[in-house]
């Protein structure tokens, strides 16, 4: 079966950039990337010119897997230009495909003040974060009930995570390193939050 051509590498002035298609599958991302390892090679005869990653939105463990690729086979700078904000309807679509395929843990019942979870992929607790709970997820957090203790979604950096809650009751929360401090004086109780970053800042629609 021929794998479709998702890669595509540019010699630019000081950086060598490599394209990854928006559709493509992580298993033909690497798959391309082996075929095009000699030509990268050829690329680095004498001097260390950073490779920049562009393109398609990966999670983080697409990302380490893409950078250990490479780096056993050309010891290189290798930086990841994903897209810092995204229109409603793309993080949407990113959430609910991430929701598809990522490792999504559910929790019944409602945790109460004192205890903290912490799970690798996305959250969903069906229930209440009462105040003093913690809860922490390296993709998204989706609380049914009310969120009153702290979340902090995308642990590891992952800036396309989102919060959602039935009620944001809630007085700090927390995507990637992105923090927002919420003053229950001034923001309204919000029903049904969507939280995301937008123009790296916390946005709560």
């Amino acid at each position: 079966m021929k794998i479709k051509n998702c890669v595509s590498i540019n010699l630019r002035k000081n950086e060598i950039l490599i394209k990854i298609s928006d559709d493509a599958e992580q298993k033909d991302i690497i798959e391309n990337l082996r075929k095009k390892l000699p030509e990268l090679k050829k690329m680095y005869k004498n001097e260390k010119t950073p490779i920049m990653v562009t393109g398609k939105i990966l999670k983080n463990k697409e990302i380490d897997e893409i950078q250990e690729l490479i780096k056993h086979n050309i010891d290189v700078e290798i930086d990841f230009d994903m897209p810092k904000a995204l229109g409603l309807a793309n993080i949407t679509r990113t959430f609910n495909k991430e929701i598809a395929i990522s490792e999504t843990k559910f929790h019944r019942g409602s945790l109460r003040s004192g205890q903290k979870m912490e799970v690798e992929g996305s959250l969903v607790i069906l229930g209440d974060v009462n105040s003093g709970a913690e809860v922490m997820a390296s993709d998204n957090i989706v609380v049914l009930g009310a969120l009153r203790g702290l979340a902090h979604a995308g642990a590891k950096g992952n800036k396309q995570a989102i919060i959602s809650a039935g009620i944001l009751d809630t007085v700090q929360i927390r995507i990637a390193n992105v923090i927002k401090e919420i003053d229950r004086d001034e923001e309204p109780l919000h029903k049904q939050a969507y939280v995301s970053i937008i123009d790296n800042e916390i946005v709560i629609e």
